[in-house]
This record gives C-alpha cells, structure tokens and sequence, in this order.
C-alpha cells in the first residue's frame, strides 16, 4: 500500500515522533497506521537506550521549598540541545521529578526515578528524540532557621541556602548573591586544607621570582592566601546588593548565620562533545 503525506502526518499526531520515523514506519507496515504504533512502541525502549548515549549537557534547573521553609530540593535535568530545554513536555517532565524528590526527599537518582518516571522519561526520548537525564538532586534542610532559593530567569542556575535565624526573604537575597559570585565554601574555615596547599604553592612560586628577601615573600603569601580564602568565603564576599557591607554582616545585622549552600550550573563538569554539523548533515545526506 502507498504511503500517503496525510498517513505520515496522522502517524506524527499520534505519537509525537520525527516525519522520516513515521514515514519508515508506515512502509514497514505496509501503510498500515495500527501496525506500525504497534512496532514503534515495541521498539521504543530499544531507541531510548540507543539515544542514552548521546551527552545530555543542557537543560535546566529545578527548586521547590516546602511552606514553613524546613527544607528544599533542588534538581538538574539534561537534554542535548537548548530547544529542547524550552519544551513544554520536557518542563513539565521537569516538574514531575522536582515534586518526586520534595515529596520523597530522595536524593538517589536511581531511587528518585524508579517506576513511572523513568517510564516518563523513555516516552519522552521516543517523542522528542534526544537523549534526557536526569543528573543529581540534592535536598536541604534548617535547623532552627529557613531554607529558600533563589533560580535564575534562564533556568540554569539554581541555589539553596539554608540559615539559621533570619527569615525566607534574607535566605532568598542570600541564594541570588551565591547565584551571581559562585562562592567555594561558606566560611574560609570550610575551605579544604589540599586546595589551600595548592594555592600557596602557585603564591610561592610566584613570589620567588620578586628577589625580595624570605621574610617579605612570607608575608606575601600569607597576605594572598587571606585574599584568596575572602574572595572565595561567601561570609566574607561584598554582597551584591550592598557591596558596602559582606555577606556575613548582612547575616548579622538579622541575627542569622549561614548554615548550607548548594549551587547548581546546567552542565557543569560535563565534557560536551563538539559536533561538526556541516560533517554531520553531510553524512546523513550521504547515507
């Protein structure tokens, strides 16, 4: 049986898959519409695992905080392109796994998507056709005091902070301030000894080189290890929206101390493959 625009067309409506996917489909079954969903979906699970290899390096970022601000999740869930990013099905795909983890409080990617959701994430595979992860999800709670976030308008960077004292309006200033600096650690005594080490390794090194006398050379390494751990400390940074005082007078003019951070970037540490497109669309046409 010949296989029709308007055939190809139905079959797209019904599954949400690519027009040359349909249209193979359909010769396959020989125009038939009911065969060829039946086939599709048998291999479904089959093109979701195909496409799992593919790096997943964009996407978005997720908080949800509970009411009475005692904890908050904050998840990362990847696709391969920023298009993709911007779809409704996958924002909501997002929002399903962001509930998931405030309800359950499950910080395991694999506890955290056992059951419906991995079956969600399969069928979107299939419908979008790239591949989508979901990387990690970290969970933070206060003791007496307030948790809050703070998410960029591109929904690629997200923070939790949690303070004790204060309240959610100065955990949530405090969350943008850590969005916009990216700092290491809370306080400079949270910074660990081996990246101290390295960092008075590279002072030393280049402080040998001014020729000043040992004792001077000291005092200058001494002096840029205290510059690097306050540029580094969130407590002891200029806070953005007053850069007159530091985050830690800001935190004590309300009574309130810094008890956790966490700061998600879309793709950090994720090695993206580089794709030559003209390559790309050449072979396909080629094939």
């Amino acid at each position: 049986m010949a296989v029709t625009a308007s055939m190809v067309k139905e079959l797209r409506d019904r599954t949400g898959l690519g027009m040359m996917e349909c249209k193979k489909a359909l010769n396959d079954a020989n125009g038939d519409i009911e065969l060829a969903i039946e086939e599709m979906r048998k291999s479904s699970g089959m093109k979701a695992a195909k496409k799992a290899g593919r790096t997943a390096a964009d996407g978005v970022v997720s908080t949800k905080v509970a009411e009475d601000g005692s904890y908050g999740v904050v998840v990362e869930v990847n696709s391969e392109t920023d298009f993709v990013a911007r779809d409704a099905g996958f924002l909501a795909f997002v929002a399903q796994v962001t509930d998931k983890a405030f309800a359950t409080k499950a910080t395991d990617v694999a506890e955290l998507m056992a059951g419906d959701l991995e079956s969600a994430r399969e069928a979107l595979v299939q419908k979008i056709g790239e591949n989508i992860s979901v990387r990690r999800a970290v969970l933070i709670s206060a003791e007496d005091g307030v948790v809050d976030s703070y998410v960029h308008s591109n929904n690629r960077i997200a923070v939790l902070v949690a303070l004790k004292g204060g309240d959610a309006e100065l955990a949530r200033d405090v969350a943008m301030h850590v969005a916009a600096t990216n700092p290491r650690v809370a306080k400079s005594a949270d910074m660990p000894e081996e990246e101290i080490v390295k960092e008075r390794e590279i002072f030393t090194a280049q402080a040998a080189e001014s020729g000043k006398p040992p004792e001077i050379i000291e005092k200058m390494i001494d002096g840029r290890i205290r510059k690097f751990l306050s540029e580094n400390s969130l407590v002891d940074q200029p806070f953005v929206k007053d850069p007159e005082q530091t985050v830690g007078k800001l935190l004590k003019s309300s009574s309130a101390d810094i008890q956790a951070f966490i700061r998600f970037e879309v793709g950090e540490g994720i090695e993206k493959e580089e794709v030559d497109f003209a390559a790309e669309v050449a072979a396909q046409l080629k094939g």
